[in-house]
This record gives C-alpha cells, sequence and structure tokens, in this order.
C-alpha cells in the first residue's frame, strides 16, 4: 500500500515537470530568433544574470553581455537593461555586466542596472513595472529561453528571445535539469499570483 502512495506521488510529480516543461516550449514557439536579420526591432535587450566570480563573469554570463552587445552594435536594440544580483557590497553582477559590455563597445548612456534581478521573475517583474519597458528582446541561453519568455509575456512584456549560446558550457547537463523544476515553480507561482489577483478584486467588489 505504501509503495502504491509513493509510485502515485513519483508519476504526479513527473507529470507535473512534463506539463510544465510543455506550457513554457508552447509559450515560447516561434518566438525564439537565431537569425538576427529575422529578429523583430525591439526597443530593448533583457540580459539575465548569472554569475560572478573573482570580479569576471563566469562564460555563461559573458555570452549573454557579449550577445546582448551585438544586438546593440547591429542596431537591434537601442538600451541594454542588466539585470542580476547585487544583494551584498560585495557580489554586483550587473555592475559586473555594465563593465563587460562597455569594453566590447557599448556606450555607457546605453546600459541600465537592475541590481535586483535575484530569480527570472524578478527581471521580468521590474523590467515592466520599475523600468516601464515594454517590447524586449530577452538574451540568455537556450536552454533558459522557454522559462524567461513564458514568465516575461506573463508579467506584461512583449518578449522575444536571442540565444546566447557561444560555446560547450561546463555544467550544462545540470542546468538543463535544473530548468524542469524552475519551469514548474514559474508555473505555480503565477498561477498563484493569479488566483490571489482575482480574489482580492472579488473582495473589492463586494465592499
Amino acid at each position: 500500500m505504501l509503495w502504491r502512495a509513493a509510485l502515485l506521488i513519483v508519476a504526479s510529480a513527473l507529470l507535473a515537470l512534463l506539463a510544465a516543461r510543455a506550457v513554457t516550449a508552447l509559450a515560447a514557439r516561434g518566438l525564439i530568433y537565431e537569425d538576427l536579420d529575422a529578429l523583430p526591432a525591439r526597443r530593448a535587450a533583457v540580459v539575465f544574470g548569472a554569475g560572478v566570480r573573482g570580479g569576471q563573469p563566469t562564460p555563461v554570463l559573458y555570452d549573454r553581455v557579449a550577445t546582448a552587445a551585438a544586438l546593440y552594435k547591429a542596431g537591434a536594440v537601442d538600451l541594454l537593461l542588466m539585470s542580476g544580483d547585487n544583494r551584498t557590497p560585495y557580489y554586483n553582477e550587473p555592475a559586473v555586466m555594465r563593465r563587460t559590455a562597455i569594453r566590447l563597445g557599448v556606450p555607457a548612456s546605453a546600459i541600465l542596472l537592475d541590481p535586483a534581478g535575484y530569480s527570472t521573475y524578478d527581471t521580468c517583474r521590474r523590467a515592466s513595472e520599475v523600468f516601464n519597458l515594454r517590447e524586449v528582446v530577452l538574451v540568455t541561453q537556450r536552454y533558459h529561453l522557454d522559462r524567461a519568455i513564458f514568465t516575461c509575456q506573463a508579467l506584461g512584456l512583449d518578449a522575444v528571445g536571442y540565444p546566447a549560446d557561444r560555446r560547450t558550457y561546463r555544467g550544462m547537463t545540470w542546468f538543463q535539469v535544473r530548468e524542469w523544476g524552475a519551469s514548474l515553480n514559474a508555473l505555480v507561482r503565477l498561477i498563484a499570483e493569479r488566483l490571489v489577483g482575482q480574489a482580492n478584486k472579488s473582495q473589492n467588489l463586494l465592499h
């Protein structure tokens, strides 16, 4: 009896993970562009943080910044929003991203910094609500783009994606496995937020 309950729990968890990945993939279908010439013009590129070591960007982060810089220099975007973790004075992803972009030829005047991009959700929400962006290109690696597009679209951004894959990354298998859980978390969080918002509206109407 116990093993059947355990099996049911495992099966339910797997189905939930599969459903979440399917939802995010469906949301991003037709919105990921690998050809720069086909990429729709957007005012800004949103660049997601991805780790800093010894004051230098990790390879994943460097490639995101380099890809965004290439978009800017090609005239595909006018601004780069560097969004990452700066919760302590000793760890500052956006500052490293900015410095890297400037070294790659992007003028400082074209760079915006978001020091509170602690997660994909935070970056998308703040791009919309704090920086008042609407039409954006999301710059991140391909494994992350489905969830990023799904989240940003759900939070009010007209988002398309441009992959930042420029090499083979160490630990990519872990990134891909982690993305299954992250996709489920994003789906649950957005559904819960929507339900709470609807409940609050209904309660206000009753008053």
